[in-house]
């Protein structure tokens, strides 16, 4: 592939043809802010808060979408891109619910972060704010419109990642939002609740349900482990907290997944610690379940298969397994059903 050297900040650097200014940048380690931009996403330059200045042009374009060019002189930090900056972040936040003490995405917010950076005090451009419900009528997550900075990410995330285009941008100028087709509630549209949304967005604007007051970012363990529902493998995090698990979350690393997630690996981890979980075997006895040892189980299980198969051969039995045994386990049923038994008759929950 054919380079290109471009001088960032006095370093020059090569970059492949087609690299963004942002993309170059950060390569050598110099960190421009961007809030609309994601690296698994297509860029937009919507926010315009990576704006720098480049010899010979008069505007400061945005780097997310400034591709770079043989001999390009690119400055990310002078003054005049500090106030550019700025005042992008003090329009930003002057409709936004500054209850960063309370937010769930306090920490870990992008908006917050840059604010911070910069100095920006919220207070410069004061003027009609939205005050929009809560959205809580979707099984998994919260959407809270007043904190939604329109940089668009989830539309973009569940087009090009998921594939469902249920977000788009509805209404003109002030109230612009992300929302499905008419402004339709989540819980009435097509949405798959996967979480793609949530994972990409970058302030507070959309949050798991279930993981609202358990522990801020920095004080949660991220353990990674590979997703038990079915045989795609994705990797996954186990965000625990004291010893529980609060929550599950694409590991960036993954070669399948990535950061991405379906509803169920995302959300379904409630079973590790359901009260429901069953801790030791039950046996039926005059219509009730009874608790049993071990050997009292796995002999009237060997008695019942034996009866059936006397009775209806060995395809008269059938075996399911799990995603949820390792796949040792698995394959040892798999011998167990085959070998011992005598039948093909063995399925998969993940399969299809």
């Amino acid at each position: 592939m054919a380079l290109v050297t471009v001088t960032i900040d006095g370093q020059t650097v090569q970059v492949p043809e087609g690299t963004s200014v942002l993309d170059a940048a950060r390569s050598i380690g110099i960190n421009i802010p961007a809030l609309c931009h994601d690296p698994d996403l297509t860029p937009v330059g919507a926010c315009r808060l990576c704006v720098v200045e480049i010899e010979n042009m008069r505007n400061l374009p945005a780097s997310c979408v400034t591709i770079c060019t043989e001999g390009m002189e690119i400055r990310t930090n002078t003054p005049r891109v500090r106030e550019a900056r700025k005042t992008i972040l003090e329009l930003l936040v002057s409709n936004h619910n500054l209850d960063c003490m309370t937010c769930e995405k306090a920490g870990s917010c992008l908006l917050q972060d840059y604010c911070y950076e910069y100095g920006v005090s919220g207070y410069v451009f004061e003027g009609e704010k939205h005050d929009y419900p809560l959205e809580v009528d979707n099984p998994f997550y919260i959407r809270d419109m007043n904190k939604c900075i329109v940089c668009g990410r989830c539309i973009r995330a569940c087009e090009e990642v998921v594939g469902k285009n249920i977000l788009d941008f509805v209404y003109r100028g002030f109230k612009t939002k992300p929302s499905p087709f008419m402004d339709t509630p989540m819980s009435e549209s097509d949405c798959v609740y996967c979480g793609s949304c949530v994972t990409v967005c970058p302030v507070g604007a959309l949050v798991e349900k279930d993981r609202l007051g358990k522990g801020r970012t920095w004080e949660i363990e991220k353990v990674k482990t590979v997703c038990p529902y079915c045989g795609t493998g994705c990797t996954i995090d186990l965000n625990v907290m004291d010893g529980k698990v609060i929550g599950v979350t694409g590991n960036p690393e993954g070669d399948v997944n990535g950061r991405f997630l379906c509803v169920k690996g995302r959300f379904g981890y409630e079973f590790v610690h359901s009260d429901d979980r069953l801790k030791k075997p039950l046996i039926k006895k005059d219509g009730q379940f009874e608790e049993a040892s071990w050997d009292e189980a796995i002999n009237l299980i060997a008695s019942k298969l034996n009866e059936v198969k006397e009775k209806n051969g060995a395809d008269g039995i059938g075996i399911l397994s799990s995603a949820r045994c390792t796949n040792e386990e698995n394959y040892l049923l798999n011998k167990f059903a085959r070998a011992v038994i005598g039948t093909n008759n063995i399925d998969h929950c993940a399969r299809l």
